[in-house]
């Protein structure tokens, strides 16, 4: 198959798909006697982002796999065209939100002896609406709790690939002191607003 019609297979399948494309399922594209070999699929993905580094947008990789999205810093420009407003979530929800990312697998009860405070349920249900967490198990004690953990929505939504690519605590602690968070890039996004709980 000549290049040219392998990148433009995958740029249109990107380009069409929802959700992000893992390398498997742009491999489903393609025939058995017509599909190229993995290594040649994930270069022209390279050559694809090359080829972006002056554009609007960007191809990145996350945890499902590779989409196209705006660049990070024209955010504040693309937003004029959404009509539907950010959704607001309380300091609250993503504190609990954070320490799951960064603890998992947490109880409801291990988030209420770190935040000091009790945590609600329409908070737990809401995260799991948006699928950032999910229930992964359930402790084995009395009662048996559920565990929750982040989800491959959490990562796709936050621009990640794996957890590792969370900022570090220390670099939190530093942007909260100091009140820039600017290197966070998530407030920055407009999809997430932080309103006080």
């Amino acid at each position: 198959m000549k290049s040219m019609l392998l990148r433009q297979i995958i740029e249109g399948a990107l380009l069409l798909s929802p959700t992000p494309l893992a390398i498997k399922d742009l491999e489903q594209l393609f025939s058995d006697s017509e599909r190229p070999q993995r290594d040649q699929i994930l270069v022209t993905i390279e050559d694809i982002q090359l080829d972006c580094r002056d554009r609007g947008y960007e191809l990145v990789e996350v945890a499902s796999g590779f989409r196209f999205q705006i660049r990070e810093q024209l955010a504040g420009w693309m937003h004029r065209l959404w009509k539907e407003k950010p959704k607001r979530y309380s300091k609250a929800m993503l504190e609990t939100l954070a320490l799951i990312a960064y603890r998992q697998p947490l109880t409801r009860g291990d988030i209420e002896l770190v935040r000091g405070v009790a945590v609600s349920s329409d908070m737990i249900r809401t995260l799991q609406e948006r699928e950032w967490i999910k229930i992964v198990g359930h402790r084995n004690v009395p009662g048996k709790p559920a565990l929750y953990a982040t989800t491959k929505q959490f990562l796709n939504y936050f621009n990640l690939s794996d957890l590792g690519q969370l900022p570090k605590l220390t670099v939190i602690t530093n942007i909260e002191a100091d009140g820039d968070h600017s290197s966070l890039g998530v407030l920055e996004s407009g999809n997430i607003e932080m309103i006080e709980s």
